[in-house]
């Protein structure tokens, strides 16, 4: 079993989804006593929203670079960026370590168009939601169409994330917007819906909607634990039963 880097802390709420997934993925596939081999650090992410914010993404991309090196040193043979925002930065991480970097698009993608869906919604951060970063690779690498919400619902996406999921507090009628936007996206011809924010599966779950929901903390654990112990290309399509 490879051991696998985690950069987290962004927000920490995931993060523990994260370290709690990873192990029981293993511990299904392996049986027994089996968990998974990791090294986890964890940023302070008040100095990095603050980065976000102000637009200082080169400073980000080197503080989160100094932690995959960090990483790599304690013996990280693979790693995962624990946040859908940041890998704004990705490029930045792959420069900085000789070790994998398993970008959360990638699973995605390929889990969508294993699903037979060509046109996806797309939730998250605004960053993630109104840059290309995110919706080029998935546009580029799987062929996808990415639609976003309008304006008013973004900055409405992103509020919750930032005020009340990354604090650790989910409130029904943030919920209830939530649903209301994917049926929004669904009427624009969305198939599916990305949870395009590690935060968001606090929130909203399959159980709360007909519409195909695609997590990507999820898809970002099984790519993982792929990847880990060496089964397909380390790129998971769906998630086992968590």
């Amino acid at each position: 079993m490879k051991t696998i880097g985690i950069i987290g802390g962004m927000s920490w709420e995931s993060t523990t989804d994260y370290y709690r997934l990873l192990n029981q993925e293993v511990a299904q596939r392996l049986g027994g006593l089996h968990s998974a081999e990791l090294v986890l650090y964890s940023v302070d992410f008040a100095p990095v929203e603050a980065m976000q914010a102000e637009g200082r993404w080169d400073d980000a991309g080197a503080l989160l670079a100094d932690v995959a090196a960090r990483l790599e040193r304690a013996g990280a043979e693979l790693l995962l960026l624990a946040t859908n925002t940041m890998h704004k930065v990705a490029d930045a991480i792959e420069a900085a370590v000789s070790i994998p970097l398993l970008h959360i698009a990638d699973p995605t993608g390929r889990a969508i168009r294993s699903a037979g869906i060509e046109t996806v919604g797309l939730l998250g951060t605004r960053y993630t939601m109104e840059e290309a970063f995110y919706r080029r690779r998935l546009e580029e690498r799987f062929g996808l169409k990415v639609l976003v919400p309008d304006p008013e619902d973004r900055v409405l996406i992103d509020g919750v994330i930032f005020g009340e999921l990354c604090l650790g507090v989910t409130k029904a009628a943030s919920k209830q917007r939530y649903l209301e936007i994917i049926g929004d996206l669904a009427d624009r011809g969305a198939e599916a819906v990305i949870l395009g924010c590690t935060e968001i599966g606090m929130l909203i779950s399959q159980d709360d909607t007909d519409l195909p929901l695609f997590d990507t903390t999820r898809l970002h654990v099984v790519a993982a634990v792929d990847a880990a112990l060496g089964d397909g290309e380390g790129f998971g399509g769906a998630p086992s039963n968590f």
